[in-house]
């Protein structure tokens, strides 16, 4: 007689784990993942967004894409990054057999985890990244208190 494990998952499945992979795939989405990351339909421009005391920094990558054709704004907390990809004369003309590039608009938008100065805002382009330096608002930079004696 074969003695069967009471919590054997192929027996009792758990009625919440799809639930439970749902949710990982939704904040994986909203985190600007998701299950198409990886391939086709992938967000671009793909994002790093850091930080140092003094200043947000987001770095977006744009390779074939030309500074002079991408748009950089700030409206309240949210940063916006526009442009298009422009296609190849030659390649119109051509017949694919892999097309893995794309082409035309883009825009992407990111909530600025803090305040910045936005009139102090600088963006600057090398080797298909575009760095955009965004300092910190004063009130949320941290401050040194000397403790005095006496």
């Amino acid at each position: 007689m074969a003695i069967v494990r009471f919590a054997d998952q192929k027996l009792f499945r758990n009625p919440w784990a799809d639930f439970e992979r749902m949710r990982r795939e939704l904040d994986a989405l909203f985190q600007g993942g998701g299950p198409e990351a990886s391939g086709r339909g992938a967000v671009f421009p793909a994002l790093n967004v850091s930080e140092d005391p003094a200043h947000l920094y987001v770095r977006a990558e744009i390779p074939g894409v030309a500074a002079s054709e991408v748009e950089i704004s700030i409206e309240g907390d949210t940063l916006t990054i526009r442009g298009e990809r422009q296609t190849c004369k030659a390649e119109e003309k051509c017949s694919y057999h892999r097309r893995e590039i794309e082409c035309g608009r883009f825009s992407r938008a990111i909530t600025l985890p803090t305040k910045v100065q936005v009139d102090k805002v600088e963006a600057k382009a090398a080797d298909g990244i575009i760095t955009i330096t965004l300092p910190k608002a004063e009130a949320v930079k941290p401050k040194q208190i000397k403790v005095n004696v006496g």
